[in-house]
């Protein structure tokens, strides 16, 4: 019975392992090797100098003086922060990097080279060399460096990040901690991922290791093709890293590799995404599209006939479902290029035609910011976007979010932070940027303001102030 026992346990054994393999649902590589020894040859090490100036270890960040006007250290102190200030630091990072082509052209993450006086990059034989910058862009943290190094550099295969699925195998390849050629294995977790890191988010979530110094280096599938960029970690989410679809960056290493830089469709709306109220509203059943709440006077869309209060649902026959769609639709444009927008009017349909011209960041913020400062109160403030939702963690949708707050000004002295959610002002309900407008301008200079707010961590406040 005991000899039965003991060939059936080794029969048995073989047969599961057998039938594991066999089986179409699942798909454990027997080794990761093959792929690592072919693609490692591919990737860099980045190691970037930058300068500082000022601000060294010690800043001058105490709450207050424990001595009072009548401080011993005060002459001391000053003459040391003020030495310091005045000092260069050279500050060292490291990250990775992969070449796309035998001429040296290496693809990492802007962040990983911004603003640094040098920039050396190490291969995978030993060799090392200087780089100069190509082309960056910050929105989707990607930079396009070159090496001059012949033209016999192995190169990587760039894949489809499209035909990824979620749970599929994924490799990534780069020098977390500054040890060079790591290489760890994990699955898609996730696609389309927003985090809050840009108007372009549309990140791979995976759970094989990133980490610090893994920034720049490619996510691979199990060809051995590059799918993605490694980018991002979340800090107090293990094993959670986040990568740049390959489809997404291709298209902008190749304008930065043309011409530097990386040209958008811009059309000229302020948007955001339908919430259940304003969809029941409109009569949206399933809340697909993005509601226009500003258009910008001269703009594409000013001249093509829309409006605030329209809701955007198509672009050139595809389907807006979000804003985040609307806006990677329209940045994917051409500037010139003529785009049929679908929009939604009173329940009615109607289409625009609509000339797409060039977005231009520093327009784009000089817009927002002239809609929505508060010079009267030094403070600035923003309706409750989605974005912006997500970026606070808050859930509330009516009133108005604080973003920016003036040092010495009315609204610093009162006690208004960034983050604060404006509800009321004078028991007047505070829904949108319009009603706050409204309310402020209706105010006499010197007239007494009770702000009804909502803090994260404490609750509702009043905070009182004069115009």
């Amino acid at each position: 019975m005991i000899a039965a026992l003991v060939i059936s346990m080794l029969t048995f054994c073989p047969m599961t392992e057998s039938m594991a393999k066999k089986s179409p649902g699942i798909a454990f590589p027997e080794t990761f090797s093959g792929l690592a020894a072919e693609a490692s040859p591919m990737v860099v090490n980045i190691r970037t100098v930058k300068t500082i100036k000022g601000g060294g270890r010690v800043f001058k960040h105490f709450p207050g003086n424990p001595f009072g006007d009548n401080d011993p250290f005060h002459d001391f102190f000053n003459r040391f922060f003020d030495d310091d200030q005045r000092r260069e630091f050279k500050q060292r990072s490291l990250g990775s990097g992969f070449i796309i082509d035998r001429e040296g052209y290496i693809v990492t993450n802007n962040h990983v080279i911004e603003d640094a006086d040098q920039i050396r990059v190490k291969l995978k034989d030993g060799r090392e060399f200087d780089a100069d910058i190509e082309g960056r862009d910050p929105n989707t943290d990607l930079a396009l460096i070159k090496i001059k190094a012949g033209k016999n550099l192995p190169v990587c295969k760039i894949g489809d990040s499209d035909a990824l699925n979620v749970g599929d195998w994924v490799l990534a390849i780069g020098s977390p901690f500054g040890l060079e050629h790591t290489v760890t294995a994990g699955i898609v977790s996730a696609k389309g991922r927003v985090i809050g890191s840009g108007p372009y988010d549309d990140f791979i979530q995976t759970d094989a290791s990133i980490n610090p110094g893994n920034s720049g280096g490619p996510l691979l599938n199990m060809k051995g093709e590059v799918i993605g960029i490694n980018t991002a970690i979340i800090a107090s989410g293990q094993g959670i890293g986040f990568a740049v679809p390959i489809n997404m960056a291709r298209l902008i290493v190749d304008q930065l590799k043309s011409h530097g830089e990386v040209t958008r469709g811009w059309l000229g709306v302020a948007i955001q995404d339908l919430s259940d109220e304003v969809a029941e509203y409109y009569g949206i059943k399933e809340k697909k599209g993005v509601l226009v709440i500003d258009v910008f006077e001269g703009d594409p869309a000013d001249k093509a006939g829309i409006r605030p209060k329209d809701i955007i649902v198509g672009v050139n026959g595809k389907e807006v479902d979000h804003d985040r769609d609307l806006t990677r639709m329209i940045a994917a444009l051409e500037v010139g290029e003529k785009a049929e927008i679908k929009v939604i009017r009173e329940g009615k349909e109607k289409m625009f035609t609509v000339e797409i011209a060039k977005r231009v960041d520093e327009k784009v913020a000089s817009k927002h910011e002239s809609k929505e400062s508060d010079d009267q109160l030094g403070i600035q403030v923003s309706g409750l976007s989605e974005s912006l939702r997500r970026r606070h963690n808050i859930t509330d949708t009516e009133g108005v979010i604080v973003t920016h707050v003036e040092s010495g000004e009315k609204g610093e002295k009162a006690g208004i932070m960034v983050g604060d959610i404006i509800k009321e002002i004078n028991h007047k309900p505070v829904e949108s940027i319009n009603d706050y407008r409204k309310i402020i301008a209706d105010l006499d200079s010197g007239e007494s303001i009770d702000m009804f707010i909502k803090r994260e961590n404490a609750g509702f406040l009043v905070v009182k102030m004069k115009k």
